[in-house]
């Protein structure tokens, strides 16, 4: 199986890292909130997976759920949180590790639109401790998701 060409630009993120997309698969479709994962573009040479949260959890304004994961070699990652609406706009956020030059390489792309962007700490960096900060920040009441940040 061949595997993608590493990126050896500066600040890359570098070649997914396909054993914790898989990991954070077991973990997703093991939870009662997820009712679908998938990888892109396949399960042999995942670069992300996404797990559908169930729409019943919801308002009846909100047509589905999703978080996207990206995992890289390099310890980068992004996980994006995506709602969608009956009337087509997106309520979105997003963790992010990684270079960049809008902020602190750990960061929080702010609802409703993720461009505002925080500086953020975690006390752990481990895949699945930040799996689980994410899942606690977005399941608790599911309808009234980050109710702290939305306006």
């Amino acid at each position: 199986m061949s595997q993608p060409p590493e990126d050896s630009a500066p600040h890359s993120t570098g070649p997914p890292d396909r054993q914790t997309l898989r990991l954070l698969e077991r973990h997703l479709a093991s939870d009662s909130l997820i009712i679908e994962t998938a990888f892109n573009p396949d399960p042999y040479e995942p670069r992300l997976v996404t797990g559908q949260l169930n729409p019943e959890q919801y308002p009846d304004s909100v047509t589905a759920a999703r978080l996207n994961i990206r995992w890289f070699t390099t310890g980068d990652f992004s996980i994006h949180y995506v709602e969608e609406h009956e009337d087509g706009t997106l309520w979105e956020c997003r963790w992010d590790w990684h270079s960049n030059t809008h902020n602190t390489r750990l960061h929080f792309h702010e609802p409703p639109s993720a461009t505002e962007v925080t500086d953020i700490e975690l006390p752990s960096l481990h895949p699945l401790e930040i799996y689980s900060t994410v899942l606690t920040t977005i399941a608790p009441d599911i309808k009234n998701i980050l109710i702290f940040y939305k306006p």
